[in-house]
């Protein structure tokens, strides 16, 4: 059984930070990638952030680069998504994924992120 814990989500006004968190467990699990999506208003699933957990190789959705940072932490499975310079179209709920090769794929439960005055 696979298990996520997400966390740092919030509320700030904008221009504020905010540090997401996201660690994933499981017995005999290898997790090749992971990151964080949220979903347009229209259900799209948007990348925010994306790395490989081997050689750290990342990628960000447009509307987030220069302001997002994606890194690995030390634990097994573990990355952070630091967010710089808020704004209120990032108001969302951000949700961790985790890649277990090409074709397995796990999803945390999503953690709220708001933007407001």
């Amino acid at each position: 059984q696979v298990q996520f814990v997400e966390s740092g989500g919030g509320s700030v006004q904008p221009g504020g930070s905010l540090r997401l968190s996201c660690a994933v467990s499981g017995s005999s699990l290898y997790i090749s990638a992971m990151g964080w999506y949220r979903q347009s208003p229209g259900n799209q699933w948007e990348l925010v952030a994306g790395m490989l957990l081997s050689g750290e190789i990342t990628k960000y959705g447009d509307s987030v680069k220069g302001r997002f940072t994606i890194s690995r932490g030390d634990a097994k499975n573990t990355v952070y998504l630091q967010m710089n310079n808020l704004q209120p179209e990032d108001s969302d709920v951000y949700y961790c994924k985790a890649e277990a090769g090409a074709a397995t794929t796990y999803w945390g439960q999503g953690t709220q992120v708001t933007v407001s005055p």
